[in-house]
């Protein structure tokens, strides 16, 4: 497998490990402060803006999100709508005629 990857001449290895794919690297062993080795440091939470800057703030994402969007142009929307429209209604078809067989079915079984 080494003579694979030096033959391919990228240079890159692959991991060894499941850890080493998910981007984990092998340190220490975690401590026994029952926090998984991690330091237990709390940051300072910023202070609330009040509640006309946060729906500004908010607005401007939405515009700024919105602005991202690549819209569908004239034609491609009217062949959109089409297709949407033959679909549902040979969907429609479909559940009008199992339901009509269904129908005949309970009356060839049970009657009038």
């Amino acid at each position: 497998m080494t003579e694979e990857r030096e033959a391919s001449g990228n240079g890159r290895e692959r991991p060894s490990t499941a850890a080493d794919r998910r981007g984990r690297r092998s340190g220490p062993a975690p401590t026994g402060d029952g926090k998984g080795g991690r330091a237990a440091v709390r940051e300072a939470r910023p202070a609330r803006a009040s509640f006309f800057s946060r729906i500004a703030r908010f607005l401007r994402e939405v515009v700024a999100e919105l602005r991202k969007v690549i819209w569908p142009t004239r034609n491609q929307l009217v062949t959109y709508t089409i297709v949407v429209l033959v679909f549902v209604s040979f969907m429609v078809a479909l559940v009008w005629l199992l339901d009509f067989v269904f129908a005949q079915g309970v009356l060839f079984l049970f009657g009038t």
